[in-house]
Order: structure tokens, then C-alpha cells, then sequence
């Protein structure tokens, strides 16, 4: 997966204004979480992965498809980061009729993968 996009602002907004692909919005997340696909093996290494990803997501899972993992991915954002795309990047949201399910999702995606350029760069301080 080292032809993802650099996790930076440019980015987090490419993934908000719909730039950036579904599938490469996923592999942003699962690289973040910890998930690497073994090409010799066909298996997904989850060796890095924290335990309660690891046990209910033995490979990952598509967070732009499916709900659960999304909520899930939504709750592991610590408090004082639910607002980071208002707060940092001035993110309005979505207008009412020109969003949906997918959209949002994204918007989970974005907000958790600048959560953990937050946190990455409070542990560097």
C-alpha cells in the first residue's frame, strides 16, 4: 500500500470533496489502523493491529459500505477530536439533499484519519 496519498490536510479535504476514490480512502484507514496485506501470503497481517479491531475485523472492513465498522471507527475518535474537521480545517459539513450514507462515512474517514495525525503529532511534541 505505499502508493497511498501522504496523510496531511491536502489530503483529509481530497477525501471530503470526493477527490480521492473509495477504495483509497479504505486502504488510508486500514494502514492507519494497523492492517498490511502480505502479497507471498494472500492473508492480511494484523500484527499491528489494537485487539479490539483485530478480534471483530480479522481482515477490514469496507467503513464507506457498511455502518458498523463506521460507528465503530466514529467512537474510537477520542472527545476532544470529534470536531477537528470544523475546528482545524473550517469543514461546514454537507448541505441538506446533497449528502448521504457515503458521505458521511467519508466524513467519519477524514475526521478519524486527522484524529490520528493529532494524536501522532502530540506523541512527536
Amino acid at each position: 500500500m505505499s502508493n497511498l496519498p501522504p496523510l496531511n490536510t491536502e489530503t483529509i479535504w481530497a477525501i471530503l470533496n470526493e477527490e480521492i476514490d473509495d477504495a483509497v480512502v479504505n486502504k488510508l484507514v486500514w494502514h492507519y489502523l494497523g492492517y498490511r496485506y502480505d502479497e507471498t501470503t494472500g492473508q492480511w497481517d494484523t500484527s499491528q493491529v489494537l485487539p479490539e479491531w483485530r478480534d471483530e475485523y480479522p481482515e477490514p472492513p469496507n467503513f464507506l459500505e457498511n455502518r458498523p465498522p463506521t460507528v465503530k471507527l466514529t467512537r474510537s475518535i477520542p472527545a476532544e477530536n470529534k470536531q477537528l474537521l470544523k475546528e482545524q480545517l473550517g469543514f461546514k459539513g454537507y448541505k441538506i439533499g446533497e449528502f448521504g450514507p457515503r458521505q458521511t462515512r467519508r466524513a467519519t474517514a477524514a475526521n478519524w484519519l486527522l484524529s490520528y495525525m493529532q494524536q501522532t503529532n502530540s506523541k512527536s511534541e
